[in-house]
């Protein structure tokens, strides 16, 4: 079976859930209808501002979106209907080891029919080597079915720092990120793809040089994966940052897009939900920031 994705890819994240809801409107644990309808709306104005790059010019060809089913659940329907790509996430929010949202969640990928299938993973070699064994296990049985039923592929690796790890750079955490992280994807991956986990997009943190993109997407499309592709994460990091990771991603063989979530809509989101920007003008800045990024990384 041949793996991967070949078109322009610039996915709007905003599939999360707990710390959206905690940090947003100050939940903890499960909200309540009145809490999740709420909940609900600030989502929709992300999408909104979707929908108005869409109408000021982005391409739908490259344009997607990356939402949840509990928020967002009458948001995917119209991406669905409207034939706008869309990636829902399998896994549990906010759970250090992957396991599934939904024990049966072969019927609600079946039931959303999202052009993606999307994984948050916290993977490093060096961690508990039970924990990764069972992640494998888990994530093995997602890849297999979603290839099987010819379905794709999206995996979010983020490689947390051991104890160790962090006191080799003296804490400092700009340090492990630029020296020690980059290789460590890469060797999660190579594991991943020992274990039998086949991603079609691997969505891999900001990295800062383009040699190091070159060496990781060259492990994503080893083995005959020359189609396996890469996508930069934002991190929620600031516009200098992303900037910059977008640029070194940009024109490396297999990168071919970004997904950025709060980046794009933290500052407008927020404003609108404190009641101090309108609907309309938060929606517009969401708008204005996703089609930023797409500039600065077409630009290179």
């Amino acid at each position: 079976m041949t793996f991967g994705y070949q078109s322009t890819l610039y996915v709007l994240a905003f599939d999360h859930r707990g710390s959206f809801q905690k940090k947003f409107f100050g939940v903890e644990g499960e909200p309540t209808p009145e809490e999740t309808a709420k909940i609900a709306d600030a989502k929709a104005v992300i999408f909104e501002g979707f929908q108005k790059a869409l109408a000021d010019g982005l391409s739908q060809q490259s344009a997607g979106i990356l939402v949840d089913e509990q928020f967002g659940a009458a948001i995917a329907h119209t991406a669905k209907a409207q034939g706008i790509r869309f990636a829902m996430p399998a896994e549990k929010s906010g759970q250090d080891e992957f396991d599934f949202e939904f024990p049966d969640w072969q019927a609600h990928i079946q039931a959303f029919d999202p052009t993606f299938v999307k994984v948050l993973v916290r993977y490093n070699p060096a961690g508990d080597g039970a924990v990764n064994a069972r992640q494998s296990a888990r994530l093995k049985e997602l890849s297999d079915w979603l290839h099987a039923t010819d379905r794709k592929f999206l995996f979010e690796l983020l490689v947390p720092a051991t104890d160790g790890q962090f006191a080799g750079v003296n804490g400092d955490a700009g340090r492990f990120d630029r020296e020690v992280r980059p290789e460590l994807m890469r060797t999660s991956i190579a594991e991943l793809q020992a274990a039998g986990v086949e991603p079609d997009i691997w969505k891999i943190e900001g990295i800062d040089t383009r040699e190091q993109c070159e060496h990781v997407s060259a492990q994503c499309r080893t083995g005959g994966r020359d189609q396996v592709a890469c996508v930069v994460l934002g991190r929620g990091a600031d516009d200098a940052a992303v900037n910059h990771w977008l640029r070194m991603g940009r024109n490396v063989p297999g990168y071919l897009g970004f997904a950025i979530g709060r980046s794009i809509w933290w500052e407008p989101l927020k404003a609108f939900v404190d009641g101090t920007s309108p609907r309309e003008q938060a929606a517009g800045v969401i708008a204005e920031n996703y089609r930023r990024f797409v500039e600065v990384y077409e630009k290179g």
